[in-house]
């Protein structure tokens, strides 16, 4: 990793480039999958299953068998991580409860929202080169919460057609019924449109690799919502004088291992600092089983020099990462600067792999830049708030002319009769 020093401002647009492939070839390939699928439903399923997971599958349902089968296979210590996990991760999603107001806005007339629970939303859980447990926490947990009568669930199966019993450990605690044995655009076309076995959703949630999150962006243009555009992982770590070089290269190295088309960026204003965080990055890199992953990711990362905490912040404010890291002194200061990221953790003891698991905060959040204009998954992404209005007959004198005025001015004749005979009425 080479040290980028003292970058002019108009430099900045291409040190926040993220790492981008030709995606034409892919794209022919989910939109094939995705009419295959919503035209031959299971079987179709089946035979991606068998093309790409390398599994024959008779069911595609996670029977009871295999749930029980599962909760013998995880430890209890892991069982108990898991609780404390979900603990947290309810805790912090039952706080973000929405309460509508009754709001009077002229004499008569009343209005108020009310949060609606979607009825059927798909959860896609990753599980390729890591089986993401948490995953199904992070997206079950505000959904159960919400209130959603119905969640699917999606995910890859092993060579033996099961999936990771942790993954089935953690549905069960999150309250999760409806799970599958699908993954990749298959899965994504399965929950978008329904099949004999997987019941169509309103919504799609979760992380994947480049074929799902293509699948989801097609679908989402007319059959389903979805959470948001997403792609490779990625993290900013701002750090100072006072930042500790080993914990900082550890969270580096945490967002490299999460794939070759990851990336990284590291941004201060002491050199010297920064010269060890990168000497840091090193020393720690062999030691990871995913060291290749790493460091192929580390080939896209880049390490900036800056002249001050002003011009990292918005430095890092033009990148707008998925998670931001202020490993500095006085943490708290900085990050009310903040205006584009999807998960900001202060101070030298906040490392992203909380966020990750346990902390208690959502780990499905925008990348590439999308933390402009999106938010990460909380519970509002599950509900959605239906407006009311009451008039009384005080309420059509209060604002009955507005509305006929703006109306006729608008050329719309009937929307201002319904109105006028209203009016007219109570005259």
């Amino acid at each position: 990793m080479k040290i980028i020093n003292y970058p002019a401002r108009n430099e900045w647009p291409a040190l926040t480039v993220r790492p981008k492939k030709d995606l034409t070839q892919l794209r022919q390939t989910v939109e094939t999958v995705l009419a295959d699928v919503r035209q031959h439903g299971d079987e179709a399923v089946k035979r991606y299953e068998l093309m790409f997971d390398k599994v024959r599958l008779d069911d595609l349902q996670v029977s009871e068998a295999e749930m029980l089968e599962a909760e013998e296979c995880v430890s209890d210590e892991l069982k108990a991580a898991l609780a404390q996990a979900h603990h947290n991760i309810t805790a912090f999603h039952e706080a973000q409860r929405f309460e509508g107001k009754r709001v009077e806005t002229a004499p008569g007339v009343v209005c108020w929202q009310k949060a609606v629970a979607m009825e059927r939303v798909g959860l896609y859980v990753p599980g390729g080169t890591a089986p993401l447990f948490s995953t199904v926490l992070m997206l079950a947990t505000p959904a159960r919460i919400a209130g959603c009568q119905e969640v699917v669930l999606c995910s890859p199966p092993g060579r033996d057609g099961r999936l990771h019993p942790a993954i089935l450990v953690a549905a069960r605690m999150a309250g999760v019924k409806h799970i599958y044995k699908i993954g990749g655009v298959q899965a994504i076309g399965a929950m978008a449109y329904g099949t004999e076995s997987v019941p169509k959703v309103d919504k799609i949630f979760g992380p994947g690799n480049q074929y799902v999150m293509a699948a989801k962006q097609a679908v989402s243009l007319g059959d389903v919502a979805i959470d948001m555009p997403a792609g490779p992982s990625e993290v900013a770590v701002v750090a100072d004088e006072t930042s500790n070089p080993v914990f900082v290269a550890a969270d580096l190295l945490s967002q490299a291992e999460h794939g070759v088309d990851s990336q990284v960026l590291l941004v201060g204003w002491n050199k010297d600092m920064l010269t060890k965080i990168m000497a840091e990055v090193e020393r720690q890199l062999p030691l990871l089983p995913r060291c290749d992953m790493a460091q192929a990711s580390l080939d896209n990362s880049r390490v900036v020099l800056v002249h001050d905490a002003n011009e990292a912040i918005d430095l890092v404010n033009a990148y707008a990462p998925e998670h931001l890291i202020l490993s500095i002194d006085r943490a708290a200061a900085l990050a009310e600067r903040v205006r584009h990221a999807g998960s900001v953790f202060l101070g030298h003891y906040s490392c992203e792999s909380a966020g990750d698991y346990a902390s208690g905060t959502n780990h499905t959040l925008p990348t590439s830049g999308y933390a402009r204009a999106y938010s990460g998954v909380s519970l509002d992404s599950f509900i959605r708030k239906i407006t009311f209005q009451e008039l009384s007959a005080e309420g059509i004198r209060s604002i009955g002319h507005t509305v006929e005025l703006m109306a006729e001015n608008e050329q719309l004749l009937a929307h201002k009769r319904a109105m006028s005979v209203r009016l007219a009425q109570l005259s």
